[in-house]
């Protein structure tokens, strides 16, 4: 039997990093095979392997910095600082306390919760165009928004715009009622929803009004140059070749791109190219555009999510064992 103790200083930080009714404590025992005990201003950590003690001694002493820092602790950065720990990068735990991206309409600070999303966020910052190239539940559509929101409060850029191409996920736009914007509404309505989230219902509508923000399919950017705004294409691997090109021509002066997709997620018909896929490969290397890949390392949904993808990768490398080699 192992044992190790931390010394709590801070009531506090403690009962955040033990979560409602012990919840995160509970999983850290789980995972590790250990059993916590607060005794006497220490925590007794106990177990019959001596890496598993180890491992949640430095994930417990993380969480406790992170808490007296003021950061929220919950299920999925517990799960997230334990991964940098199993895999020896303890050392990179530091830099998730990140700067406030933006403020929801409802005061709640918006932050890169994984490295990936750091340099994905760091990347909008300092290039004219990024890629953002993820699985679902990265972040990838809702920081870019974000980005957007915290560029037009700070004048940076007088308008935002969002697109995505109506491309349907195995059903047909043709059976939807309504008119043309009725129909490509719903393709829309992740973006909607960022913005309503960012900026409250009243201000995104004003702001709709006056022209300062845009909502519409991909097909609406075709002849038009764009200046002076943060334009967001989601769903990028849905775009043909010819789009992607288009899309990219679009970019004016003091403009900025942010460009998302997860290419295990084509609709396309199996005989198109993915705008996506090509761009990633035409573009590399070019100056003042950023390739950011995003893993299920830095998915932030229910921590199935993570399972999930790993499972759908794996299989996919089961099929096909070259596709590891080539990503």
């Amino acid at each position: 039997m192992t044992e190790q103790s931390i010394s709590l200083e801070r009531l506090e930080d403690t009962m955040s990093v033990f979560g409602s009714f012990d919840e995160n404590i509970r999983m850290l025992e789980h995972e590790l095979g250990v059993s916590v005990v607060s005794r006497d201003s220490q925590l007794k950590i106990t177990g019959d392997d001596p890496e598993g003690v180890m491992h949640a001694t430095k994930v417990i002493e993380h969480l406790m910095a992170m808490a007296a820092k003021g950061e929220p602790i919950h299920e999925q950065n517990v799960r997230y600082v334990l991964q940098l720990v199993r895999e020896g990068r303890e050392d990179q735990i530091h830099q998730l306390a990140a700067d406030v991206l933006c403020i929801t309409a409802k005061g709640k600070p918006i932050k890169a919760k994984t490295l990936g999303q750091k340099k994905y966020i760091e990347a909008i910052q300092n290039n004219v165009i990024t890629l953002g190239i993820g699985p679902a539940g990265t972040g990838k559509t809702y920081l870019a928004v974000a980005a957007a929101v915290a560029a037009f409060r700070e004048k940076q850029i007088n308008r935002i715009i969002l697109t995505r191409p109506a491309v349907e996920a195995g059903e047909r736009l043709g059976f939807l009622p309504g008119d043309l914007q009725s129909k490509v509404d719903p393709y829309l309505r992740p973006l909607y929803d960022a913005l309503f989230d960012m900026l409250g219902a009243e201000t995104y509508q004003k702001y709709l009004e006056r022209g300062n923000i845009e909502v519409a399919p991909l097909a609406y950017m075709r002849g038009r140059t764009l200046d002076d705004s943060f334009i967001i294409l989601d769903e990028a691997q849905n775009t043909s070749r010819e789009q992607m090109k288009m899309f990219l021509t679009r970019l004016g002066f003091g403009s900025k791109i942010v460009i998302t997709g997860d290419i295990t997620q084509i609709d396309l018909p199996a005989d198109k190219v993915s705008g996506l896929r090509e761009a990633m490969r035409v573009l590399k290397g070019v100056d003042d555009i950023a390739i950011m890949r995003l893993t299920e390392s830095d998915v932030v949904r229910h921590a199935l999510v993570q399972r999930i993808i790993k499972a759908y990768e794996l299989d996919e490398e089961r099929k096909n064992p070259l596709k590891k080699e080539r990503r």
